[in-house]
């Protein structure tokens, strides 16, 4: 997901309790049964989606049929909520070869009839699941400003010939797809996506391409996930593409890597694409591997900015390092490499790897993506180059609301503070570990523990804090949880060499310990609430330098000398 700078800054197990900011905001039946796994969505877990669909590029419809394969949980009374949201409508529903009854329940949600059963039935090895057929059609929500508003892309190229694609982060796959809309419930077994289109277009999308038909003048190319995938990134992507082709030697041996664009920009590609090798190679040795080797990595040039959809990375940055050829950081480096080719790469590891159950959580996703932008500086560039990248991000900050959602209802924390704050919050981790070669084995071990298994964001709060040997919590609820920003106070005083210090604007037990460091020396000090006074050597007098323990921390610090 990507973050826009200026006008707007935002795209895109519960906690017991909201952010404070949170809890006078109104949630309604539609945002539960969209946020909250109620009883008729809980009783059955997704196996697999087989989709296909025609999309009809003259009208801008889309109809077509999805079988969902699902595997049934203990107790249930033969109700099934499908998420679709209108003007999208279902037309029939086939179960075991037989038609069932169904009726919408809201705008977005619909009621399935199924037999009831009060135990889960007794399976063959050849008969594990259970599989539901929905028909569906109508025209779905277009996408005006892709992908901030979301929905259906339908537009032509330089050209003039249909390009078509969508981009449903936050929105959901409901916008045009029925489905389980929940980001906790993965397809175990991927997906499938069949597309119809006419004979001269080509289609892309996740995976593996698996089959082509060509049948008076339509054709019909099928694509295929191995992988769990979060619905949102189930696309495709229609148009006049031409693709080449390369490989990486990774970590788990040779990873397939393709790239599509369109048919006049394939010199732009082979040139501005080179980043991309550099790119697996630096979020390897940060992340680990790549999480979808079965399914290859995709670059696919799209009719919109960018988007993470896993193993086909959305890409419309116009062939042009920077975001859009600007530096979000204002340091110079961010416009040495392709903005939108590392970040929405870096959602391969964090959002597609590693997914939250609920959306409250996603600064899981944004923060630790953003800060593989200075992850990936660090690697190319040096570790001061990365330190100067992160820090520079800081004036994008607006601290508008807390970074953690309100839980059941679909609703993410602050637009723009998940990806600014959340990297600067990660470096802040970083520095108070004061260890990189841990720092690193950490993430790379946060994708295996919790890679292709949703997990919640307390999750990966109480990991760091056991994998560190560092008790995170305080600090977790201060970042996450409040808009307020820590404010150390130091104050020196020249006759006796001593410094008191103390902090403010956090909570009563928010302490982590300030580590500083010279060319020859060290020097740790850990302020808390209440106010402490040591005494000082020449060089830790002249180490405690406001403007240096902030280009390392994330806080604030008020200094005088008397």
């Amino acid at each position: 997901m990507i973050a826009k700078r200026f006008l707007v800054l935002l795209i895109f197990s519960s906690l017991a309790f909201f952010p404070k900011e949170l809890v006078s905001q109104k949630f309604n039946r539609s945002d539960t049964l969209r946020g909250t796994l109620l009883p008729e969505r809980s009783w059955w877990n997704v196996i697999k989606y087989q989709i296909r669909i025609t999309p009809s590029i003259e009208d801008k419809t889309v109809q077509g049929v999805v079988s969902i394969v699902y595997k049934e949980l203990p107790r249930h009374k033969g109700i099934m909520q499908i998420d679709l949201q209108s003007p999208m409508k279902i037309d029939s529903v086939a179960y075991e070869q037989q038609a069932r009854k169904f009726s919408s329940i809201d705008k977005n949600a619909w009621h399935i009839v199924l037999p009831e059963r009060l135990e889960p039935k007794k399976r063959t090895s050849k008969n594990r699941y259970d599989t539901v057929h929905i028909y569906f059609s109508g025209k779905p929500r277009e996408a005006i400003r892709a992908p901030w508003d979301g929905g259906w892309i339908w537009k032509k190229d330089d050209k003039g010939r249909p390009w078509v694609s969508l981009a449903c982060q936050g929105l959901g796959a409901s916008v045009w797809l029925p489905c389980k809309d929940h980001q906790s419930d993965e397809p175990e077994l991927g997906m499938s996506l069949t597309v119809i289109t006419p004979k001269e277009l080509s289609v892309v999308a996740n995976g593996r391409k698996t089959q082509e038909n060509s049948f008076k003048n339509l054709k019909s190319t099928t694509w295929e996930v191995k992988n769990p995938i979060n619905l949102y990134n189930i696309v495709p992507y229609i148009g006049h593409y031409t693709s080449f082709n390369d490989t990486l030697l990774g970590e788990k041996g040779k990873l397939d890597i393709s790239y599509w664009v369109l048919d006049y920009n394939l010199s732009k590609a082979k040139l501005q694409f080179k980043q991309t090798k550099p790119m697996l190679r630096a979020f390897e040795y940060w992340f680990g591997p790549y999480p979808f080797y079965e399914d290859g990595y995709q670059l696919v040039e799209s009719p919109h900015l960018g988007m993470e959809h896993q193993s086909a990375i959305a890409y419309g940055n116009q062939f042009q390092n920077g975001y859009m050829g600007r530096d979000l950081s204002g340091t110079g480096w961010g416009k040495k490499w392709d903005f939108i080719l590392i970040h929405e790469s870096g959602h391969e590891w964090y959002g597609n790897n590693i997914t939250t159950k609920d959306i409250a959580d996603l600064w899981v996703h944004e923060s630790f993506t953003n800060y593989s932008e200075t992850l990936y500086t660090e690697f190319m560039f040096g570790k001061q180059a990365g330190d100067e990248y992160v820090y520079g991000l800081r004036k994008n900050i607006r601290l508008d609301e807390p970074m953690v959602g309100a839980y059941g209802v679909n609703k993410s924390g602050s637009g723009s503070d998940i990806y600014y704050k959340g990297a600067n919050m990660i470096h802040t981790i970083r520095q108070v570990m004061n260890n990189d070669d841990k720092f690193r084995k950490m993430l790379r071990e946060m994708n295996r523990v919790f890679g292709k298994k949703p997990c919640t964001g307390q999750d990966i709060e109480h990991f760091i804090t056991s994998y560190s040997e560092i008790d995170f919590s305080d600090f977790f609820d201060q970042y996450l949880r409040t808009t307020d920003i820590p404010v150390l106070h130091i104050d020196k005083k020249v006759a006796d060499s001593t410094m008191t210090f103390y902090w403010s604007n956090c909570n009563d037990q928010f302490s982590i310990p300030i580590h500083l460091a010279d060319s020859s020396k060290k020097f740790t000090f850990t302020p808390q609430k209440t106010a402490t006074t040591i005494r000082l050597t020449k060089s830790e007098w002249e180490m405690i330098r406001p403007e240096a323990i902030e280009f390392k921390y994330y806080i604030k610090v008020k200094q005088s000398v008397n």
